[in-house]
């Protein structure tokens, strides 16, 4: 995402981190590119984790919720706005959408990363296969994702022009289901599904563990 950035040749006065956590991307961004980054986090703890020593550029924290950015940031101020693998955690994706668009100034970038439909394709039909053969019935898991076609057609109803949309598909792989479990909660990527079964009991666990080793060959894929 941050070569996609840097293809653009422009400087900006500032770029709006929509969904920035500690600032991963942020400190990714150099002098050259902009003089001020502007870090909106909803999580008050994770915005202020990392000392502004390790930015490259100023950074502006502000800790205000990802769907209300006209309640903190003005319409039309931006020049750019950039949102790197939040916007999964969106309820109302259009909305926030429409919003990032009205804080753009005429001809202002957004540029955006988010998980793809497939992503924990494997990890999710091991857990439905599980759940179906032990217990009866399935509960979501995982959280929804966005796919490809909607997200294009989301950024026009949104007001976005001149869209281009890339997929790169990322296989990563695990020895076992529960290694992946372990590094989704140590991410803070944990299903957050209101009205999920929490609780999977140890039978379950373990049929989809083999099912997930033994019918989708050790592999995870995610796709931005």
């Amino acid at each position: 995402m941050i070569e996609r950035l840097l293809d653009v040749k422009r400087k900006y006065e500032s770029v709006l981190d929509v969904g920035a956590g500690p600032g991963h991307f942020s400190r990714l961004i150099e002098s050259k590119l902009t003089n001020k980054i502007l870090m909106l986090e909803m999580s008050e703890r994770s915005l202020h984790r990392d000392p502004d020593s390790e930015f490259d550029v100023p950074v502006v924290r502000i800790h205000a919720d990802e769907e209300n950015i006209l309640r903190v940031i003005e319409p039309s101020s931006q020049e750019a706005v950039v949102s790197c693998l939040s916007l999964h955690w969106i309820n109302d994706l259009l909305g926030a959408l429409i919003q990032i668009r009205e804080v753009l100034k005429p001809d202002g970038l957004f540029l955006g990363a988010l998980l793809g439909r497939d992503t924990l394709f494997e990890l999710r039909t091991a857990l439905q296969v599980a759940e179906l053969e032990r217990e009866g019935g399935i509960s979501p898991h995982v959280s929804p994702m966005t796919d490809t076609g909607d997200i294009t057609n989301l950024l026009g109803r949104a007001g976005f022009t001149l869209l281009t949309v890339d997929i790169e598909d990322i296989t990563v792989k695990y020895p076992s289901m529960f290694e992946l479990l372990e590094d989704l909660q140590n991410m803070g990527e944990g299903n957050a599904v209101i009205g999920s079964r929490h609780l999977l009991h140890r039978d379950t666990l373990i049929a989809a563990s083999a099912a997930y080793q033994g019918n989708i060959i050790f592999e995870t894929k995610a796709f931005t």
